[in-house]
């Protein structure tokens, strides 16, 4: 089993990583597809026309969650990687005013949001909650390719071929990953076997896939989108778009804890304070639809940058290790091994096992990164994941008109500050513990099975129904 750690952390755009980065990513492999895809093609056969529709927990929310934009990009030729969130408006508005797509290297073809993108409330796709379709017509309107994809969470996909013999280890089966560990228990004992950090048999996976160079080049790279992601959301005021009418509160919120740092009030609550303020800046970003870092997901992105961010602004040990450099690498590279544990052995997805499998992996995932910064050994930092993982079990995904605001937003905070916790605990024991980490990440898994569909993402459930009647 391996995750690359820029799997798990990818740059994109919001609000969703399943709803948005997923459906934009299948949008442009269609694209691929058209042009270069194993099918049968009928002799003169010119693709005219486009067509998609989005199914379950996509129809249900995908409105909401940009959805429908995020198709129309990926049509468009547009990779949510690399696009410039302030071309978004501009190109969405062109293709509804001219029904047509012009993808880099194609023909133009026939597409209006309006008619040829359809939300399918009543039917779900059979391979997962996130079901969507995309057909390429001939000029007589013959159907000339259809293809099934699913967006499974963290803004990985997989067409409906490949869902039956899904494998997490998308790399050549002939790479000999010196640790291959699919599990905590083999995590931690190649650990002792090797005498190395988490991070360090992360480090030496990577150097299978990528050189040492651009992996380090990457992290920084990853971690640069991280720091943007807050330092945009302190900055910009005003309401999140989607009808709610939720304001941006992180400006304001920055405004008084620095009021308070500079006349050195006593507030006991400071540290958390500034763990929210980062959490709630990065997720008003997200929720504003701009460009965030997966970390495992959209909705749960917040949790690992405001970690991070409140380690090396507020604890001295961060330069002691060498510069904040060795500091960002050891943070993420340790957190990407637990979240590789946790998609591989349960879900990231809300829309598979509720939020648990957002904010609680990324939660765990920021309890180990810090943790390993602090000096703790493989098994304080398997703790510390375990204890940050353990006490988001059985949350539910219910957001609010599908928006990823309310209780996405201040859910990330609170993610945030059980990190902390976790990993401040963790780190006051010698990592021996009741609960493994293995069995934490089974009963989410399990839980996330047992749950109902109306608490995981499709907004028919919890808050997202009550709020509306009070």
């Amino acid at each position: 089993m391996f995750f690359s750690v820029f799997e798990l952390f990818k740059i994109g755009i919001g609000p969703s990583s399943s709803h948005t980065v997923g459906p934009m990513i299948a949008a442009h492999r269609f694209l691929n597809e058209i042009l270069h895809g194993d099918w049968p093609r009928p002799v003169d056969a010119k693709v005219v026309r486009l067509g998609a529709s989005v199914h379950g927990s996509l129809a249900f929310t995908g409105k909401g969650h940009a959805t429908d934009r995020a198709i129309v990009l990926g049509l468009a030729g547009e990779k949510p990687d690399e696009i410039d969130p302030a071309d978004i408006s501009g190109i969405h508005e062109h293709v509804i005013s001219t029904k047509i797509v012009k993808p880099k290297g194609h023909p133009e073809y026939q597409f209006d949001p309006t008619q040829d993108l359809i939300f399918d409330y009543d039917m779900m796709l059979p391979g997962h909650s996130n079901g969507m379709s995309f057909s390429a017509y001939g000029q007589m309107e013959n159907l000339l390719l259809k293809r099934i994809y699913y967006s499974i969470g963290g803004g990985f996909i997989a067409r409906e071929d490949e869902l039956a013999n899904l494998d997490d280890n998308r790399y050549s089966e002939e790479i000999d990953f010196p640790f291959p560990f699919k599990t905590a228990d083999q995590m931690l004992e190649m650990a002792r076997q090797s005498g190395l950090s988490i991070a360090d048999m992360k480090r030496r996976n990577e150097a299978c896939v990528t050189s040492p160079d651009k992996l380090r080049d990457s992290l920084h790279k990853t971690w640069g989108a991280m720091k943007s992601s807050i330092d945009r959301g302190l900055e910009i005021t005003g309401k999140l778009p989607g009808g709610l009418s939720i304001k941006r509160r992180a400006p304001a919120l920055r405004d008084q804890l620095n009021e308070d740092w500079k006349s050195n009030r006593r507030n006991p609550l400071l540290a958390n304070d500034w763990l929210q303020l980062y959490a709630m800046a990065v997720n008003e970003e997200n929720a504003a639809g701009g460009r965030v870092v997966t970390a495992p997901t959209n909705g749960a992105a917040g949790v690992i940058p405001a970690v991070l961010c409140f380690y090396l602004k507020f604890h001295d040990n961060a330069f002691q290790m060498g510069a904040d450099e060795k500091v960002i690498e050891i943070f993420l590279l340790t957190a990407a091994a637990i979240g590789g544990l946790i998609k591989h052995n349960a879900s990231i997805s809300g829309a598979e096992v509720g939020c648990q499998g957002e904010v609680g992996s990324a939660a765990a995932m920021a309890a180990a990164g810090l943790a390993a910064v602090m000096g703790g050994t493989p098994e304080q930092i398997e703790n510390a994941a375990e204890i940050a993982l353990e006490h988001h079990l059985g949350m539910t995904c219910d957001p609010v008109g599908g928006l990823v605001q309310v209780p996405c937003i201040e859910r990330n905070g609170f993610g945030a500050i059980k990190a902390v916790s976790a990993a401040s605990l963790a780190l006051k024991g010698d990592g021996t513990h009741f609960v493994p980490l293995d069995k934490c990440i089974e009963t989410m898994r399990q839980t996330g099975h047992d749950m109902n569909d109306r608490y995981k993402e499709t907004s028919r459930g919890g808050l997202a129904v009550n709020i509306v009647e009070c």
